[in-house]
């Protein structure tokens, strides 16, 4: 019985590191929608701003970027508003996961090569290399403001 109980825990424990595996954290490698950036390297600035409005809505300017397959890009983060907010660069498909796994753990704090948490007033960079063609996701996965209108696109060509 204790060894069918202690291998029950032990699968819990494996499946929960298996989920965050694959939710979105990148320490480093490169992923389906690129690798992180040499910050040596010439790039491309994009700022982005990270606010809320009085009528409750949660929002990046800019929505969109376009950037070329190769090119890198050096995302200065700025957060304008009164609550913390995340920029998570990702597939569509890789940013789904880990807003489950942050409405299970929303405490999680980023600091990771494809994502930031930053908190009001402040500001982060993320540099880029955007090695693969794609459509690509940024967001804050903080719950309830990807809802809120914190949903953008990074199309590469």
């Amino acid at each position: 019985m204790k060894t069918s109980l202690m291998l029950a825990v032990l699968a819990a424990a494996l499946a929960s590191s298996a989920a965050w595996a694959d939710a979105g954290h990148s320490h480093g490698e490169a992923k389906a929608f690129g690798e992180p950036g040499d910050p040596k390297k010439p790039s491309r600035t994009v700022e982005v701003v990270m606010k809320e409005t009085d009528d409750g809505e949660m929002l990046f300017d800019p929505i969109s970027v376009s950037a070329k397959k190769g090119e890198q890009v050096h995302f200065v983060l700025r957060n304008e508003g009164q609550l913390d907010h995340e920029f998570m660069l990702a597939t569509r498909a890789d940013n789904d996961r880990h807003a489950v796994a942050m409405r299970k753990n929303p405490d999680m704090e980023h600091d990771e090569p494809n994502g930031r948490r930053v908190a009001p007033g402040q500001s982060d960079e993320i540099t880029w290399k955007f090695s693969k063609s794609g459509e690509f996701n940024f967001a804050c996965l903080i719950p309830g403001h990807r809802e809120a209108g914190m949903d953008g696109t990074v199309a590469v060509k």
